[in-house]
């Protein structure tokens, strides 16, 4: 089992930058592929960025490609997720998340296949 807190959040300026972070307990970390996803009030959870086992592949959302990037440190069992150019459609809570199953590899950006979640952390950009 794993826990994750995430951190980082706040209130930032469109056009600023914000870096979450999450840590993760326990000693198997590098065992997960993890993600991030995020929730905007009234609407589902959603996709942002995968990382792989030990970060040699990465996935993201079209709608946050080029803009952030997504990393791990499996020596400090740590997450990161750098936003940058951040709009005000970026407001919402960040949950960073794990997967043991080899299949969401396949399908990064299917919720049911993530294991364990974070409480999230709040994001907001000013327009």
């Amino acid at each position: 089992q794993v826990q994750l807190v995430e951190s980082g959040g706040g209130l930032v300026q469109a056009g600023g930058s914000l870096r979450l972070s999450c840590a993760a307990s326990g000693r198997t970390f590098s065992t997960y592929v993890m993600g991030w996803f995020r929730q905007a009030p009234g609407k589902e959870r959603e996709f942002v960025a995968a990382i792989s086992w030990g970060g040699g592949t990465t996935w993201y959302s079209d709608s946050v490609k080029g803009r952030f990037t997504i990393s791990r440190d499996n020596a400090k069992n740590s997450l990161g997720l750098q936003m940058n150019s951040l709009k005000p459609e970026d407001t919402a809570v960040y949950y960073c998340a794990a997967a043991r199953k080899q299949e969401v590899v396949r399908t990064p950006t299917t919720l049911r296949l993530y294991d364990y979640w974070g409480q999230g952390t709040q994001v907001t950009v000013s327009s």
